[in-house]
């Protein structure tokens, strides 16, 4: 494991995405409760997205589960469901959340770039906001690329560099820091998240995505970007922090 992925991997160790949505103990109920409500709130364009209930009886692979609010969604719509992280803490918790619920689904620790299982393996290969900290993004695409079945689909979201968020972040990292000549693409990558974040132009993101034969693109403006435009950000949905992605062999 390089020291780039080694320092991504301690980072969500430490603290699992989305942990902070919630107040109450880690791994019980009432903390997997606040955190999907709380979740719900912020970025209620996932589960159109996601289709849960599209793939019941479908075999469905989710890349970084984080604290399972998606992953669980699937397995309750009787997807035939399957959901790796990098890191043990990821697994566990979402173990934790299934056994609360008395559901059951396959989890393993696994690296986005080298992903154990054979080509074809899925009709649906999702994740949310977990490609593009993985350090070669494009390896890890491909990977889904592979394993997506014939007539399968990825359902991929990665992050826009030409958004209000970026544009905070250069502000807030660059600009008011007295550093104005930073680039939005290295103060994402110290400032946001894990170590080495990265975020795609519409030309870059058609690059990675050019293994698939037909491939959409939604914009969502979200809660972080109206931090930064306040109700402009609503007017101009082609600035939206997060893009969806569906795209198939």
């Amino acid at each position: 494991m390089s020291a780039l992925k080694e320092n991504v991997r301690r980072h969500w160790e430490a603290d699992p995405c989305g942990a902070k949505l919630a107040e109450a103990e880690w791994g019980t109920e009432a903390f997997f409760a606040e955190v999907e409500r709380t979740r719900d709130e912020l970025e209620p364009f996932i589960p159109a997205f996601a289709a849960f209930d599209r793939w019941r009886g479908k075999r469905v692979l989710e890349v970084g589960v984080g604290l399972g609010t998606d992953f669980v969604r699937f397995v309750r719509a009787g997807a035939v469901a399957t959901g790796v992280d990098l890191t043990e803490a990821s697994v566990g918790l979402v173990r934790q959340r299934l056994a609360l619920e008395g559901l059951s689904a396959e989890l393993r620790p696994a690296d986005a770039e080298a992903l154990p299982f054979p080509d074809g393996s899925f009709d649906l290969v999702y994740s949310w906001g977990v490609l593009d900290h993985t350090p070669e993004t494009q390896r890890a695409i491909d990977e889904v690329r592979r394993l997506v079945a014939p007539g399968g689909e990825a359902r991929i979201m990665l992050y826009s560099r030409r958004s209000w968020v970026a544009l905070g972040v250069w502000g807030r990292y660059g600009l008011l820091r007295g550093r104005p000549w930073a680039t939005p693409t290295e103060l994402l990558a110290r400032h946001m998240e894990s170590p080495g974040t990265k975020a795609y132009t519409q030309t870059e993101l058609e690059r990675l995505c050019a293994g698939f034969s037909e491939v959409s693109y939604r914009r969502f403006v979200t809660p972080y970007d109206r931090r930064v435009a306040g109700p402009l950000a609503g007017l101009a949905d082609r600035f939206g922090w997060f893009v969806g992605i569906t795209a198939r062999p």
